[in-house]
C-alpha cells in the first residue's frame, strides 16, 4: 500500500465530517485545510480546480496509487476526489485494505455498504438539507417546503429506523454487518443535525441508541471535531447562538442566490 500524502478540504458542515471521520478510523496521516464557506472560498478559482462544483468535502492525494496513465511503470498522479460517497469509495479501495470500515469486493456486505452510500447522497442529504434552509434560511416562512422536506427526512429517518431493527434481530448493531463501517459514517453527521432539522429523535429509538455508539466512539469524536469542534448540540439551547447561525447561514445562502442571478453560475 502507498503512503498516502492527503489532503482534505472540509468545513463543520454535515458531509465534510464524514471523511475526516473515516481518516480518522483509518489510521491514516492527512493533512487539513479548512474551507472558509461563509467567505464563499469554495467558489475561489483555486478551489474550483479541485473541486469543480465548488462545495466541500473535497480530497487529493498526490500519492495516488493509480494505473499508470503513461509508459512509465508505476508513475504516480495527483488524484482530486469531489463527493463524499466518490471519497469514501476511493478510501476504502486503496487505504482500507483489512477492511476496517468496508468489506471485501463483491460480497453481500460490500454491495449492501455501497448501497447506503448511495441511498445517503441521493436522499438524507438533499433532503435534510432542504429542510435546514426552510426552517432557519429561507428569506421567508414557508409552510409548504417546511412540511414537505422535514416529512420527507423523516421518512427516511424511518428507513435507517427499520433497517436498525432488521439488524438487531439478528444481533446486529450497525446498517451493514456485525461492524462499524462506511455506511454507517455517511450517515451519522447527518443524524446528528437532526436537532437543527426538525427532527424528533424520540420517534426513532433504535435510530437514537445507534446514534449514542457511534458519539462514544473516540476517533469518531476527533473526526467529527475537525476542522473545528461539533457544537450544534449546544448551540440549540441557546436561543442567540441560534440567531447568529440563522443570520450567518441566511446571509451565505442569499448572496449565492444573488451570484446565480447576476449569471456567476460558479
Amino acid at each position: 500500500m502507498s503512503t498516502p500524502e492527503l489532503i482534505l478540504y472540509t468545513a463543520q458542515a454535515p458531509n465534510g465530517p464524514k471523511i475526516s471521520i473515516a481518516l480518522e478510523e483509518l489510521g491514516l496521516p492527512y493533512t487539513v485545510r479548512p474551507i472558509a464557506i461563509y467567505k464563499l472560498e469554495q467558489k475561489e478559482p483555486w478551489f474550483l480546480q479541485i473541486n469543480p462544483n465548488g462545495r466541500i468535502p473535497a480530497l487529493t492525494d498526490n500519492a495516488a496509487p493509480l494505473e499508470p496513465i503513461s509508459s512509465i511503470s508505476g508513475s504516480k498522479e495527483t488524484i482530486y476526489l469531489m463527493e463524499s460517497g466518490a471519497i469514501m469509495l476511493y478510501l476504502a479501495e486503496n487505504y482500507d485494505k483489512e477492511h476496517k470500515l468496508s468489506f471485501p469486493r463483491n460480497t453481500r456486505e460490500y454491495w449492501e455498504m455501497v448501497q447506503w452510500l448511495f441511498w445517503q447522497t441521493g436522499g438524507i442529504g438533499p433532503s435534510q438539507g432542504q429542510s435546514v434552509h426552510f426552517l432557519h434560511y429561507a428569506s421567508s416562512y414557508i409552510p409548504y417546503g417546511i412540511s414537505r422536506y422535514v416529512n420527507e427526512t423523516r421518512r427516511l429517518y424511518h428507513v435507517l429506523e427499520t433497517r436498525l431493527a432488521e439488524q438487531e434481530s439478528k444481533g446486529r448493531h450497525y446498517l451493514v454487518g456485525d461492524k462499524f463501517s462506511m455506511a454507517d459514517i455517511m450517515q451519522y453527521p447527518w443524524v446528528a443535525y437532526a436537532v437543527f432539522s426538525g427532527i424528533d429523535m424520540k420517534e426513532f429509538p433504535k435510530l437514537k441508541a445507534w446514534e449514542d455508539r457511534i458519539m462514544q466512539r473516540p476517533l469518531v469524536k476527533k473526526g467529527h471535531d475537525i476542522p473545528q469542534p461539533f457544537t450544534l448540540r449546544e448551540v440549540v439551547k441557546d436561543k442567540e447562538m441560534i440567531k447568529k447561525v440563522e443570520e450567518a447561514g441566511r446571509e451565505l445562502v442569499q448572496g449565492q442566490m444573488k451570484m446565480l442571478r447576476e449569471g456567476d453560475l460558479r
